[in-house]
């Protein structure tokens, strides 16, 4: 199953973890670990590039200047990493915020495991790690941002308990429609789903 399906009609899609929500515990395999942030930007956009988030590497390079270049100083603790067995950093994501409202809401960012490293176990507990991290940084409410194309991604959030924003379910309720078609998760009970055909791009 490929964690970003391009045959999919693109809806960008943003849910909200309430502040009470439980985070549970996830361990990580045997041999690896966590690290974090350390002149890593050429390891970002190689991990983020290969789980397809990036085509080519000025495309990462475009994103680290908007999201994190300016907020350099603040990414030891709060960029996460999985480091293998190996040594090398082979997944990411990030404690971080809206980098327009830097005081505002605390957002989970830029989820990603290396494709040659999916299927692990990995992603599980570095969403949890990093949540726990977001809460250890004070914020209550977490946001995430998502799309139907990752949809793979989008029904893990859904099973850490992060539930569809109200206003991004006004704006976006044919791309909600098509997670309930593609999930079935039980968050998304309420919703009707769509006939198949009318997913694909």
């Amino acid at each position: 199953m490929d964690n970003h399906d391009s045959r999919l009609k693109y809806y960008h899609l943003v849910m909200r973890l309430d502040a009470s929500a439980p985070i549970p515990e996830y361990t990580l395999p045997a041999g690896y670990t966590f690290s974090t942030y350390d002149s890593d930007r050429d390891t970002w956009i190689a991990i983020e590039q290969s789980a397809k988030e990036f085509d080519r590497y000025g495309a990462g390079l475009d994103a680290w200047n908007v999201y994190f270049a300016p907020f350099e100083t603040q990414l030891p603790g709060r960029m996460q990493f999985i480091t293998a067995p190996g040594g090398e950093k082979i997944a990411t994501s990030s404690a971080y915020f809206d980098p327009k409202n830097p005081d505002g809401d605390g957002w989970l960012h830029w989820v990603a495991v290396r494709r040659d490293f999916q299927g692990k176990g990995l992603a599980r507990p570095l969403i949890a790690h990093t949540l726990r991290r977001l809460r250890e940084l004070g914020y209550g409410e977490i946001y995430v941002s998502t799309q139907t194309t990752t949809w793979v991604a989008a029904r893990l959030y859904m099973d850490f308990g992060f539930r569809p924003t109200e206003e991004n379910l006004r704006e976006s309720p044919f791309g909600w429609r098509m997670l309930k078609t593609l999930t079935n998760h039980p968050a998304l009970t309420a919703l009707e789903p769509i006939a198949p055909g009318e997913m694909l791009v």
